[in-house]
């Protein structure tokens, strides 16, 4: 499974919610690649992301992607990334 971390220039927020994101995961016992990427990346259509996880005040910038998105409110509150993956596995 693939799973991108989105900000708008795929170096800050994403890179911090791409860490949260590998530790929930690791946690659940869930493989997947989670990569750090801007919104262009994302939007792309080459995109491979089943999920995408973005922060809500970005969420209207990728309208149409054919990836599951996913609004991080906290991206530091692991339950709430760990909530909201599970509830997208399953």
């Amino acid at each position: 499974m693939k799973i991108y971390a989105v900000c708008g220039a795929g170096i800050g927020t994403s890179v911090l919610l791409k860490s949260n994101a590998d530790r929930v995961l690791a946690a659940m016992g869930v493989e997947a690649e989670v990569q750090a990427v801007s919104i262009a990346d994302a939007m792309s259509s080459e995109s491979l992301a089943q999920i995408v996880l973005i922060t809500p005040e970005l969420q209207q910038q990728i309208k149409g992607i054919r990836s599951e998105v996913i609004p991080i409110d906290n991206i530091f509150n692991l339950e709430e990334i760990e909530q909201k993956l599970t509830a997208a596995l399953s």
